[in-house]
């Protein structure tokens, strides 16, 4: 795969990088039900096997575990590729998770992140949520400080608004933001995407696939049936008005696969890298099968056909 550089920085990344979300496991306020490590660990294997060169994690993910997971795919690998990961959601000894961007706070979830990931510095350095928003200065400061200390090669945010940024901004360059994005989820196309391309900010999406339902697998009963641990059973995009419009636009995706002869979720994909503003897309894999359904992604090119389709279906 071909890479891209992320913004400012010296990273050059493939189209697509693994979302390990999931592969934090049950038993956390925003899990996606069980989930068996090895499963994660050979997904991990199977990405990088097929080009991926860069992993997403976050702290707060399985609160903790994760980051312990990525860390034992990537052991002993001479040829690492690069972690990404994030601050500001804590947790106490109760497992109840909040929001913090204190210097001490911040401080404390880089130190735990490297011990967990068994990396001396991390590659890609987010605010994962802009919250407690009166504390962004401080939280963002201190990443700069981090850096300047060597624990942090590069500084970037996440769920940031324009303004956000902007504030951001005033203290030093960002290296990228991770917004949510997707073919039924437009909300950053009209002021964060064009705000990160015209001030050299590399966008690197979330939920390209809208967790899960633009895979072509999801149905209302499937969507019915959904864990009760599960974080989408409680999701606005998985409940009406928004479901029926959402599988719409799935059916239209699996028509369009069925053109290219790629499986489904290589167009949603391909649907969020179409935009001159994303330099690449999270890619959540829970087995390697899913890797091998949904790395071809990065490669697949839409027509304006395809393009119009979507819409049509998005619009109607």
């Amino acid at each position: 795969m071909q890479t891209k550089q992320l913004g400012n920085s010296d990273l050059h990344i493939t189209p697509v990088g693994v979302g390990a979300w999931a592969m934090g496991g049950a038993g956390w306020e925003y899990a996606w039900s069980s989930q068996d490590d090895n499963d994660s660990i050979a997904a991990i294997h199977r990405a990088l096997d097929l080009g991926v060169n860069w992993i997403d994690t976050a702290a707060v993910y399985g609160l903790g575990h994760s980051e312990e997971v990525v860390a034992r795919a990537v052991k002993g690998m001479t040829n690492k590729p690069y972690i990404f990961t994030k601050c500001s959601l804590v947790w106490g000894a109760d497992r109840t998770i909040y929001s913090s961007l204190k210097a001490d706070s911040v401080r404390r979830e880089v130190e735990d992140s490297l011990r967990r990931l068994q990396i001396e510095q991390i590659d890609l350095y987010q605010i994962h949520w802009p919250d407690p928003e009166p504390e962004i200065e401080e939280g963002w400061q201190t990443l700069v400080e981090l850096q300047q200390a060597g624990k942090i090669r590069h500084i970037a945010v996440s769920n940031f608004s324009a303004d956000q940024m902007r504030r951001a901004m005033s203290i030093a360059p960002i290296t990228s933001n991770q917004p949510p994005y997707s073919a039924v989820r437009r909300g950053v196309e009209e002021s964060v995407l064009p705000f990160c391309l015209q001030n050299n900010i590399g966008v690197i999406v979330y939920s390209p696939m809208q967790a899960g339902i633009l895979t072509g697998k999801m149905t209302r009963e499937r969507v019915e049936s959904l864990p009760a641990d599960d974080w989408r059973k409680h999701d606005a995009e998985y409940q009406e008005p928004r479901l029926s419009k959402n599988l719409r636009v799935a059916d239209v995706m699996v028509e369009i696969a069925k053109r290219h002869n790629v499986p489904v979720p290589n167009v949603s994909i391909a649907w969020v890298l179409h935009h001159p503003a994303v330099t690449g897309a999270i890619v959540g894999v829970r087995n390697p099968k899913q890797a091998d359904e949904v790395i071809g992604g990065g490669t697949l090119k839409l027509t304006d056909e395809d393009m119009r389709q979507i819409d049509e279906a998005y619009l109607g």
